[in-house]
């Protein structure tokens, strides 16, 4: 299962199609994901995908993906909590009140991960792959502001989304290893990548969807991010509570390897209180 239809969540469901997996693409746009299944299906031929409803931005459609899940599927092997929003210039709010940023790329990811914790139980050497960011390094956990209500700045914001991301993966592991869920959650960012994120959050116009446009030559293609991801999803050699990007140039570029793990990512404190936070703003437990 692979969040998000487009970018770098499209090159994981196309790659794992091409390698003979059976493929769920899920998404909140059921248009965008029709036209990443017959991307696929062109691409792939008698490829295994198909499309299901559910926004991140919404506890309660996450709740009911995971019942659906539950109904249709008996085990889930892989998840890759791929899909975001990123620096929309005003603050904007998802449906049930939280910050947009922290609600979709984090807060989403962790409420859909423990409603299908049970199948991911149930699967053959489970993995969930959650993606990180570069931005991670300069993020903070804000507690007094975690859903900017008191001040809004769009990169910071989207950081903080990102370093909770990475914390999670880590706790996931750690969590998992002492309750033997059997489950290896690892973490994954893809450098700097052509995607349509920053046309999708500011915009074209916008000083960051310039330098997207203008430096495009900067940005590697999406199927070259997805590789420390997918390298995460199927390689023997990834490391339950690693963490993976590109190789070069202080990980924007290149291939997958070992990633730095910013120190705030590793202050069991702040992991602890973000976990017993996200469980109260979710409503569910793992």
């Amino acid at each position: 299962m692979v969040t998000g239809t487009g970018g770098l969540g499209f090159e994981d469901a196309l790659a794992l199609a091409r390698a003979g997996a059976e493929v769920i693409i899920a998404g909140r746009n059921p248009q965008k994901g029709e036209t990443a299944l017959a991307r696929i299906r062109a691409a792939v031929s008698g490829a295994a995908v198909r499309f299901e409803h559910v926004d991140l931005a919404d506890l309660h459609s996450i709740a009911a993906f995971g019942t659906r899940m539950a109904e249709q599927q008996d085990r889930l092997d892989l998840l890759i909590n791929n899909a975001a929003v990123m620096v929309p210039p005003k603050r904007e709010l998802t449906r049930d009140g939280f910050e947009l940023q922290f609600g979709t790329n984090y807060l989403g990811p962790f409420a859909l991960t423990a409603h299908l914790l049970p199948l991911l139980r149930r699967g053959r050497h489970p993995r969930v792959v959650t993606l990180s960011s570069v931005a991670a390094r300069s993020g903070t956990i804000d507690f007094d502001n975690l859903d900017a209500e008191r001040i809004y700045r769009p990169m910071p914001a989207y950081s903080q989304s990102k370093l909770a991301d990475l914390m999670f993966a880590l706790e996931l592991q750690r969590r998992s290893t002492a309750r033997g869920w059997g489950i290896a959650s690892i973490a994954a960012h893809p450098g700097v990548a052509r995607t349509e994120l920053l046309y999708n959050g500011p915009g074209r116009r916008s000083g960051h969807g310039l330098a997207r446009s203008l430096l495009w030559f900067l940005f590697q293609p999406p199927a070259q991010g997805a590789l420390p991801t997918l390298f995460a999803a199927t390689a023997p050699q990834a490391r339950p509570g690693g963490y993976y990007g590109p190789d070069r140039f202080s990980e924007t570029r290149g291939y997958p390897a070992e990633a730095a793990v910013p120190p705030q990512a590793l202050d069991a404190a702040t992991v602890a209180r973000l976990w017993q936070v996200s469980e109260e703003l979710t409503g569910i437990g793992f």
